[in-house]
């Protein structure tokens, strides 16, 4: 997959393309068909998105949110065919644009588009001025088709109907319930990352971990998940069962958030590695134990049902 990161990065041969626009956090169910949409043969399928999200400019001081980093949402974009991704950078004076200038200056002139697929509740140009049926006209105006993709619906962990939104898969996340935010991504949702130095207390409880920090991206509920683990780079490279915490660790006192994950059946160095960490279900709240010896205890018995819940479930990608 190509990524090009400003107009000035477009090619002749990038032009044409037929590409799904917007933030892409999580790139859940709705974001996909969104996606596929775009798809047609013979042309290049692309995905405008920007970077920083928007909400990070407009709010920078608000708690983290994102569901995945630049990185990761590239990564997943590339596994779904997208064969072009216009990661554009989002400031003020991109956000100053009239809808207008924004549609002509950025989606006809500059990238070059053929065709534009944005979900029906679509906003852009300055104050959010244009909606859907606005670049529809543009379109018609500078040379590229429109195409509205309707909002898609999932269910809430009480069994409700609502929009699959990456608002819904946050909500999810946030009160323990991995496995609706699962539904709703049509994956499980994973923590991205490179495994740094920790304080060691687990390999010295008999429970190596390996160590994440949690900088910039939403904090789902602290507590233990069992986790499927994959290894991205070095020796170690595989996929492997595991049990997690994420959280603060507050037997130890006041910690930064970030996740420790104990994998299964696992021997060797990952100081450096670039793993993937999926939730796959929530065993139980992070807790503060009196001491090594009921810590060590619950850390079997949550390596116990962790296996017993990963032989349960099945990925639902």
């Amino acid at each position: 997959m190509r990524i090009i990161q400003s107009v000035a990065e477009v090619r002749p041969e990038d032009r044409g393309a037929s590409a799904a626009m917007g933030n892409f956090d999580g790139v859940h169910r709705g974001h996909r068909s969104v996606i596929d949409l775009a798809r047609r043969d013979g042309v290049p399928l692309g995905v405008v998105t920007f970077e920083p999200h928007p909400r990070q400019v407009f709010a920078p001081d608000a708690p983290p949110f994102r569901l995945m980093n630049a990185a990761s949402r590239a990564h997943r974009l590339e596994r779904i065919g997208v064969d072009t991704l216009f990661a554009l950078p989002f400031d003020r004076a991109l956000a100053g644009l009239e809808a207008e200038a924004f549609a002509r200056d950025v989606l006809a002139e500059g990238l070059g588009l053929s065709h534009v697929v944005v979900g029906e509740d679509f906003r852009f140009g300055k104050a959010r001025g244009g909606d859907v049926e606005a670049l529809e006209r543009f379109g018609r105006r500078y040379g590229f088709e429109v195409t509205a993709a309707p909002m898609l619906a999932g269910e809430t962990a009480a069994g409700e109907t609502a929009r699959v939104s990456s608002t819904a898969i946050r909500e999810a996340l946030t009160e323990g319930h991995p496995e609706t935010a699962a539904e709703m991504l049509g994956h499980w949702h994973r923590i991205d990352g490179v495994v740094a130095h920790g304080d060691a207390r687990g390999r010295d409880l008999g429970f190596p971990t390996a160590n994440m920090a949690l900088d910039g991206l939403l904090l789902p509920k602290f507590g233990v998940y069992a986790v499927e683990v994959r290894v991205l780079t070095g020796p170690h490279a595989g996929t492997y069962g595991g049990a997690a915490s994420l959280g603060v660790r507050p037997t130890f006192g006041v910690n930064a958030p970030n996740l420790e994950t104990y994998l299964f059946d696992f021997s060797g160095d990952l100081y450096g590695a670039e793993i993937s960490v999926a939730l796959v279900s929530y065993l139980r709240d992070e807790l503060k134990f009196d001491g090594i010896e009921p810590l060590i205890a619950q850390m079997h018995a949550d390596c116990d049902l962790a296996k017993a819940r990963l032989a349960e479930k099945r990925d639902p990608a």
